[in-house]
């Protein structure tokens, strides 16, 4: 089995380009498994796994462990795209877990901020302080362009045109996507880069457009901490965390009219499945609206 979980690893960095990340989670799935039937089963040998085997192991995680559905999701498909791969790869008979069906996906709806609190919480960041230049660019991009935190932390001077008002970011599985920045937001990075960043840069400092207080690439960390900081400052009791300004960035594009189609390319969404979870989030809304200001209602 740890030959066979090598080999996949390897096939999903180098022929399939999938993240660091992605390949750490698919590799502790198929880590766990082969843990449990070494253990449980006396199996060693992927030829030796049967359809029986894995149906006990999931039933096992499931009732045992307590995993969520979301996360029982995520390891039989790790389990399954890893047998797929074997039996096409000839390293086994067949596919043993072919039979299996993943279990229903839970729907949820995404939190999202109103317009107001969004305006709220960035001009509340006063530009005189030190780092408030950053931490305003910074907050204005999140919520102009919906990136990632990873493509916020990583985004490159060399990919920032501010003339032509674009960025260009790399995201899930190494892909890389032109996204457009807003007017308020080329204004926030272009006093940043001009007034703030250069005071930040030492020889430690990359081509990353924020920096640390060290003149280093910002961490993802950092930047949940910095947002926290920044919502508590404007005074708002809100949750508020990155990914709530992207979530909040294509609501509130979908409810003024943008095609979905046009905010799964502007996401990064790989499937229309994805992004259409805004839809809902938009007739929940509507729903809000008209409860509230219909006589009826």
């Amino acid at each position: 089995m740890e030959a066979a979980i090598d080999r996949f690893i390897r096939y999903l960095a180098v022929e399939r380009g999938l993240s660091e990340n992605y390949q750490l989670h698919v590799r502790r799935s198929l880590e766990a498994l082969a843990t449990w039937l070494k253990e449980n089963r006396s199996i060693e040998d992927p030829r030796s796994v049967e359809l029986a085997h894995l149906t006990d192991y999931l039933s096992h995680r499931r009732l045992k462990d307590r995993l969520a559905t979301s996360s029982a999701r995520v390891h039989l498909i790790a389990i399954k795209i890893f047998f797929r791969y074997l039996a096409a790869s000839d390293w086994i008979p067949s596919d043993p877990a072919e039979a299996i069906d993943p279990p229903r996906p839970e729907s949820y709806l995404p939190d999202t901020l109103n317009e107001p609190t969004v305006r709220k919480l960035l001009e509340s960041i006063d530009d005189t302080l030190p780092l408030s230049r950053r931490d305003r660019a910074m907050l204005e991009l999140l919520y102009a362009s919906g990136l990632r935190v990873s493509e916020l932390t990583g985004a490159r001077l060399e990919n920032l045109s501010l003339e032509k008002g674009l960025i260009r970011v790399t995201g899930k599985g190494a892909k890389t996507r032109i996204v457009p920045v807003g007017t308020a937001a080329q204004e926030a990075l272009a006093t940043y880069l001009e007034q703030e960043r250069p005071t930040l840069v030492s020889s430690r400092s990359g081509s990353e457009i924020f920096l640390s207080q060290h003149g280093k690439k910002l961490t993802t960390t950092r930047l949940w901490q910095i947002v926290k900081e920044r919502a508590k400052y404007a005074g708002i009791d809100t949750n508020i965390y990155p990914h709530l300004l992207r979530h909040s960035f294509a609501t509130h594009l979908l409810g003024n009219g943008a095609d979905l189609r046009v905010i799964q390319e502007l996401l990064g969404h790989a499937d229309i499945a994805t992004t259409q979870i805004y839809t809902h989030v938009d007739a929940k809304h509507l729903r809000d609206v008209h409860r509230r200001f219909h006589p009826r209602g």
